[in-house]
């Protein structure tokens, strides 16, 4: 009987711990209020979800985790939580953030002001977290996937002298993760509605060009995985080809894997065979970068 109640309370218990994993831990990515907030309400306020693996199973890596909705939504399921769990299964933190956008009434460059100040929160408090400050990477999809490569492409190495200890380090990110990514303005390929929403119908030629990923990779352009789909009607895979072809280029490390299944927005694309495959070659891919300890 004593057995049968011990078993029913360690059962309640992971459950229960399980449950709160789950859930993660979120917080404003700026305690006194964001730069550039037009109030104090939900909308005004972007923050940072953390999900830590366990400890036994911890490589060290973290993930910056950066969900799509074209600019005016975010899509924090199955781009969001769904992608911190499978990397908390392979031992790597993930940190879901949710962006300032257009349905909140942001357009550029706050969504990339919350992404670059993310990086710099992971980066500050690695020792926090149980992660190493030199394997600080982001993740993206779709919409979310241009931000990551926008944090890719547009950084600094942080502020020495400043009073926020988070904005003394890099916000450079040691790798970026692009998953069927919105990524070239002004294109025939080019998501309008991403376009739109972040820039405006009529943003100046040099700020569109300038926010076009592909067009401000440099050899300091950190090493990127890229995934996409050949049935992708929504952000076609050109998008990928292009920044693709750009680290070629510019001589940076780069995998990219185009599926010929799968519509736009699959997340881990579980139903999908072969596509399903994404994750597992990012998380070798990462293994290959020394991002993760080969062993683990």
């Amino acid at each position: 009987m004593l057995k049968n109640v011990a078993l029913c309370c360690l059962v309640l218990f992971l459950s229960s711990t399980a449950a709160w994993a789950a859930e993660g831990k979120k917080a404003p990515l700026w305690e006194d209020g964001a730069p550039g907030a037009k109030g104090t309400e939900d909308k005004d306020i972007p923050t940072l979800t953390t999900y830590l693996p366990a400890s036994e199973i911890n490589t060290g890596c973290a993930i910056v985790v950066c969900p799509g909705g074209g600019y005016g939504g975010l899509a924090t399921g199955h781009e969001g939580l769904d992608i911190a769990n499978f990397w908390n299964e392979r031992g790597v933190a993930a940190f879901v953030l949710e962006y300032r956008h257009a349905g909140r009434g942001y357009k550029h460059p706050i969504p990339l002001q919350d992404a670059q100040r993310a990086i710099r929160t992971v980066r500050a408090r690695a020792e926090e977290y149980n992660v190493d400050p030199n394997r600080v990477g982001i993740q993206g999809f779709s919409a979310g996937g241009h931000l990551t490569s926008s944090a890719a492409t547009h950084f600094d190495a942080g502020m020495p002298d400043a009073k926020d200890p988070i904005d003394r380090v890099s916000c450079r990110p040691d790798f970026a993760i692009l998953c069927y990514p919105v990524i070239a303005f002004d294109q025939p390929y080019t998501h309008k509605g991403s376009q739109r929403n972040l820039l405006g119908d009529d943003a100046d030629k040099e700020l569109v060009q300038s926010m076009s990923s592909e067009l401000q990779v440099t050899s300091d352009t950190p090493p990127t995985f890229l995934f996409h789909t050949t049935e992708d009607t929504g952000v076609p895979p050109e998008n990928s080809v292009v920044f693709y072809m750009a680290l070629i280029k510019n001589k940076v490390p780069a995998e990219m894997h185009v599926f010929e299944k799968g519509r736009h927005g699959v997340g881990l694309a579980k139903s999908i065979p072969g596509t399903a495959e994404w994750g597992n070659l990012a998380h070798l891919w990462l293994k290959n970068r020394g991002m993760i300890d080969a062993k683990k």
